[in-house]
């Protein structure tokens, strides 16, 4: 077979995959949009969710430390490369066997309808999409194998043959129409539910106890990280390939497993409680010290303890298990949730209702923990449970089961290898001799050995973890 043939050949199948997944992208846009899927009847979405949840411990690792927030977009690059190159050989093998191309073709399209069953509130109504985009696959397959001609070549043949042209420019022109609607099936997969519109629209409750950031927080110098981290640049680490969009007048929240009796709330009646705010500082277990998953602002919600409390925990308890709208669990120690420190059913974040990105309309903050243990974003459940029935996401995965932040610290200014001016330095105070004096500068660096630069205490201890640090009572940490 020439290299034209190949080609040509190559073609026709990337052209059936874009077609199958062009539809099927499609058609999972109107089932979420206009029939209220609960599951994922995206393939595409479904294929890739499920590739994350078998991904080990040691490939998120590296995914997170290489490519840090653009690993999503890393793996959908991914993704689409995998399919052209397998629709392409499907392609290639269809000159030589039509039937064992058209039966690897129908095989990558199984391994599609397995994902989207394995998907978190999947129904069988989620396979229409792909079964749909498969048929129209299929029967650009053969259609487009079958105007190439047979193979090998039949000596003087002049009938398909000298058609291959409006082939190669028919199969191009399906590819493109299947390229715009796995576009428009994700437009309106990712615009089926809440809009950005709604979120500014919603109210916020008035704390009924707030925080005052301390004048002496406001950074003074430059290269120095701001002590409240503009929303925009907050981090996201999470394992949603697309941002969940819930729609407030749907959601609930239920508490359910070991309690007196289950408890379940709705948008209106959160919104009814008494929120406070709370200073507390998310950081990644995966970041580096001095990294940049880490981020610090003001939360408004009610305290979860407050909710567990009128559905009663049971005395057994010595878990939460806490669900995402998409599937996602953590598992977090009861006391996290029960004691006097701030961990809440946000609503708000400095201010502002939630981004969709990090966890509208509600989310769990918890200081003290590593958020795969606790800052569940799009929360539906909490299930009062124990660590000897239930698991969280990342605890099978090789992760410890509790997950408490390592406190850490870090040095904004100076950077690494600045070159410094004079300073003056600290010293402890000792019997009959005060503390030395220490004068604000631009810069501060060693200049021998022994030497202690003078760095300004932190003007406000935050609570952490990626999820959260550790409260007022303990320095700041850096770790979800």
């Amino acid at each position: 077979m020439s290299v034209q043939e190949q080609g040509r050949a190559a073609l026709v199948g990337v052209a059936a995959g874009a077609a199958t997944l062009g539809v099927a992208e499609l058609g999972a846009g109107v089932a979420v949009r206009l029939l209220g899927a609960t599951g994922t009847p995206s393939p595409l979405l479904a294929v890739a969710g499920a590739f994350v949840d078998r991904t080990p411990a040691w490939l998120k690792d590296w995914a997170v430390a290489t490519l840090g927030t653009a690993d999503k977009i890393a793996l959908g690059v991914g993704m689409g490369l995998v399919l052209v190159v397998v629709t392409a050989l499907v392609g290639v093998l269809g000159r030589t066997s039509r039937a064992l191309a058209v039966g690897l073709f129908l095989l990558v399209g199984a391994l599609g309808l397995g994902a989207v069953l394995s998907r978190p509130g999947a129904m069988p109504a989620d396979l229409w999409p792909t079964l749909a985009g498969l048929a129209v696959g299929t029967a650009v397959l053969v259609v487009g194998l079958g105007r190439l001609g047979p193979f090998p070549e039949e000596p003087g043949q002049t009938g398909p043959v000298a058609g291959r042209r409006q082939v190669v420019l028919a199969a191009g022109g399906v590819g493109v129409l299947g390229v715009l609607g796995i576009v428009a099936g994700q437009a309106l997969t990712r615009t089926g539910r809440a809009t950005g519109a709604a979120v500014r629209a919603l109210g916020l409750p008035v704390p009924v106890r707030r925080v005052q950031i301390p004048a002496a927080a406001a950074a003074s110098v430059e290269g120095q990280s701001p002590f409240v981290t503009p929303t925009e640049e907050f981090y996201r680490i999470d394992t949603a390939l697309w941002v969940p969009r819930v729609d407030p007048a749907t959601w609930t929240l239920r508490v359910t497993g070991l309690v007196e009796q289950e408890v379940e709330i709705d948008w209106a009646e959160l919104l009814e409680q008494d929120h406070v705010e709370a200073i507390v500082t998310l950081t990644c277990v995966s970041n580096t010290v001095g990294g940049p998953l880490v981020g610090n602002t003001v939360w408004t919600g009610w305290p979860v303890r407050e909710l567990l409390a009128r559905a009663g925990v049971r005395p057994e308890a010595d878990m939460v298990l806490s669900r995402s709208a998409d599937g996602w669990t953590a598992g977090t120690p009861i006391e996290a949730l029960t004691d006097d420190r701030d961990a809440l059913i946000a609503v708000a974040m400095d201010g502002e209702p939630l981004p969709p990105e990090h966890g509208y309309p509600v989310r769990l903050v918890v200081p003290g923990l590593y958020g795969y243990v606790s800052a569940t974003k799009w929360v539906t459940e909490l299930k009062v449970t124990r660590f000897d029935a239930d698991e969280g996401y990342w605890t099978p995965r090789g992760w410890a089961e509790r997950g408490p932040v390592k406190t850490a610290s870090r040095i904004d200014v100076p950077r690494s290898e600045a070159r410094c001016g004079p300073v003056r330095w600290w010293w402890p105070a000792s019997p009959g001799r005060s503390n030395g004096a220490s004068t604000p500068s631009r810069c501060a660096s060693t200049t021998g050995p022994g030497s202690r630069p003078s760095w300004p205490p932190s003007p406000a201890s935050t609570r952490g973890g990626c999820g959260a640090g550790p409260g007022p009572r303990r320095p700041p940490a850096a770790t979800s």
